[in-house]
């Protein structure tokens, strides 16, 4: 083996907003891959190392890509996607993070040899907390799975599912989920200024709390039931908030209502 450093394998990215951007700066963080080639149009900003196109015909004719990331709206993947062909068929892991489309849709427009990975992070990403579940198609090797697994692990945390009908319930769990978690911090606060805190103090508690309980959570050895029953005194002032959240039409109820119509949501984008 020779003293010269290793060439890494150049990363395509497609699309690069919020969720591109958060990629981006993950993998170059986190050194995976490079060097970085990104299509997009109008970019809020740009990191310095990376290569930027406003079109796909713009790429360099000898880009090889070791993989191609797909970080657009599901409403305009069928559009966006057909371009990047050519680097499927010469190898690429095709990489999708497309809310609702699937890997037949990938298939449809990459081909069915393609090796094809789709996934679902989420907005935590983009401070290198996110959580990302991915399912790869046949074609996908060990290491094009290795490869993608490399990628979605720079922002996160990373699971993997053999069945993808699941990426529908992983989407409402936890690609929606932060928003959830933001309504219950808003509500939280709001509930304390009806009590008579200031809005300040009462948005600062909600945040902390929640930030701390599951921080609490992640690192615990108890399960949240265990933590929950933990600080719940018989009698006490969490015992008497949690018999309203627990009613029979209660919090759970709605949670389940909520991410039943996120699930839905997503089988219907894959339409």
């Amino acid at each position: 083996m020779s003293g010269r450093r290793a060439r890494s394998a150049a990363i395509l990215l497609v699309g690069c907003g919020k969720m591109g951007s958060a990629l981006l700066s993950g993998w170059m963080r986190k050194r995976v891959g490079g060097p970085f080639h990104v299509v997009e149009p109008s970019p809020t900003h740009r990191l310095r190392g990376a290569h930027y196109y406003a079109t796909p015909d713009r790429l360099p004719r000898a880009l090889k890509p070791a993989a191609v990331v797909f970080a657009v709206k599901p409403q305009t993947f069928d559009a966006v996607v057909p371009p990047y062909r050519r680097f499927a068929e010469s190898g690429a892991a095709m990489l999708s993070i497309a809310a609702g489309k699937t890997l037949g849709t990938m298939a449809r427009f990459l081909g069915t040899d393609a090796a094809l990975v789709r996934a679902m992070p989420n907005t935590p990403a983009a401070i290198g907390r996110g959580m990302t579940v991915a399912c790869a198609g046949p074609a996908v090797s060990k290491a094009a799975r290795a490869l993608c697994g490399k990628l979605l692990a720079a922002v996160g945390e990373i699971a993997w599912i053999d069945d993808e009908a699941l990426l529908d319930p992983v989407t409402a769990v936890s690609g929606s989920g932060p928003a959830y978690v933001f309504w219950f911090i808003e509500c939280l606060a709001a509930a304390g200024e009806a009590e008579g805190l200031a809005p300040e103090l009462a948005h600062r508690l909600a945040i902390a709390t929640v930030a701390g309980a599951g921080e609490l959570a992640r690192i615990a050895e108890h399960s949240p039931a265990q933590l929950r029953e933990a600080v719940t005194s018989p009698g006490g002032t969490t015992r008497a908030a949690l018999e309203v959240l627990m009613a029979k039409n209660g919090f759970d109820r709605l949670i389940r209502d909520a991410i039943a119509a996120a699930t839905r949501r997503s089988r219907e984008l894959a339409q």
